[in-house]
């Protein structure tokens, strides 16, 4: 039986941050390849045929795909992220109306009739009661 203690003396600080960095770039590189292989399938301009050609460049060569896919086709990345996360968030809205029953398919008179309620409940004050109604009637 060895009496030999491996202690941390063994693995240099050096040799700690080398590995922190590669893990930290190799996480950063899996980030990206999904990044661009979700680009590719949220991109309406390309058709099916050119979006399998870029995939399979990407899987097949990832390095230089990916590079490649970032030089070409980079710049249209941000937009395209922009426009989802504005379709996302008019969705959500859609839902969280059509949930609340604020469609629109209320008429004035229930406003009015909901907001008399709260003033006589002690909710609103007067003059905040004035400037809602007016807002409702304008």
């Amino acid at each position: 039986m060895s009496d030999t203690v491996y202690l941390a003396y063994d693995y240099p600080v050096l040799g700690a941050f080398w590995t922190a960095m590669w893990v930290f770039l190799w996480v950063l590189w899996i980030f990206l390849l999904f990044r661009v292989v979700a680009d590719l399938f949220r991109d309406d301009s390309m058709n099916g045929w050119l979006k399998a050609a870029w995939l399979v460049f990407v899987l097949v060569l990832p390095f230089l795909g990916v590079f490649i896919y970032v030089c070409v086709r980079g710049s249209g990345m941000g937009r395209r992220e922009a426009h989802h996360m504005k379709s996302q968030q008019k969705e959500v809205d859609e839902y969280i109306r059509k949930t609340a029953g604020t469609e629109g398919g209320g008429s004035s008179a229930d406003e009015l009739a909901k907001l008399a309620q709260m003033r006589s409940t002690g909710h609103l004050s007067e003059e905040e009661f004035q400037r809602a109604k007016e807002k409702i009637l304008s």
